[in-house]
């Protein structure tokens, strides 16, 4: 059996969330939603749990960062090509997220990604990458160092 993943995300407002991650291509599956969450399948091995701000406090007794202002994560998702991550970002700039506030990576051809935050600020980062390139693997990055 392939591995899962959830990723659980605390909101303000569920219903504007559930809004926002449909019109981003994840579908709700009822069985796992209720007024204080919503499962929603984005495919076969990852799965957005959107979970109110009290009923996710539950699960921890951290506080919840603002997204907003602080990063604790950023969730890369592939893509099929350097479009559809194009279309993903503005897709979901249109429907009430904030399209590239990190840099757009471009690597000539091998390896193309952007990135969004959804309406409560979650960082993603859709990405294209060679298939080729993939194969290779990593290769050593040069330091940077900020003097250059």
């Amino acid at each position: 059996m392939a591995r899962l993943i959830f990723v659980n995300l605390p909101v303000d407002d569920l219903e504007r969330s559930k809004l926002f991650y449909e019109a981003i291509g994840a579908r709700n599956e009822p069985k796992f939603s209720n007024e204080a969450a919503a499962m929603m399948v984005l495919s076969d091995t990852i799965h957005i749990m959107l979970l109110t701000k009290p009923f996710y406090s539950t699960f921890t007794s951290k506080p919840i960062a603002d997204a907003h202002s602080s990063s604790q994560v950023i969730l890369c998702v592939s893509c099929a090509s350097a479009a559809e991550v194009d279309q993903l970002v503005e897709v979901a700039a249109a429907n009430g997220g904030r399209a590239d506030p990190g840099p757009k990576q471009d690597m000539g051809g091998m390896m193309y990604g952007r990135s969004f935050e959804d309406p409560d600020g979650h960082h993603w980062e859709p990405m294209w990458m060679d298939p080729q390139m993939a194969e290779q693997g990593a290769h050593p990055v040069e330091s940077v160092t900020a003097d250059s």
